[in-house]
């Protein structure tokens, strides 16, 4: 029985990074480009749930790079690491 949990566990959040990053994706790719009115709420709807947690990351960075934004590189990239650390632990628990 607590290996479903832990199970279920590293399903959640292996999917949650996933679809978070695919999120931060589609955000970057949606912020190039001009949206028709139709998709606006969409666009709307990937700032408010990707805006703040890249943001935490632009504070982070140091140093800036002009018009070049390495925020969401590192976020990717600390979500995964993330990830990683919390099914080595559970693993860990089998």
């Amino acid at each position: 029985m607590v290996l479903d949990a832990i199970n279920e566990v590293e399903l959640f959040v292996n999917v949650f990074v996933s679809v978070y990053v695919l999120a931060i994706l589609a955000y970057i790719l949606t912020s190039w480009v001009q949206l028709p009115y139709s998709l606006r709420p969409v666009q709307r709807f990937l700032y408010d749930v990707c805006e703040p947690y890249l943001r935490f990351w632009r504070r982070m960075l140091p140093f800036s790079f002009g018009p070049i934004d390495f925020s969401p590189i590192i976020a990717v990239a600390a979500l995964i690491l993330v990830e990683r650390i919390v099914i080595a632990i559970l693993e860990t628990q089998h």
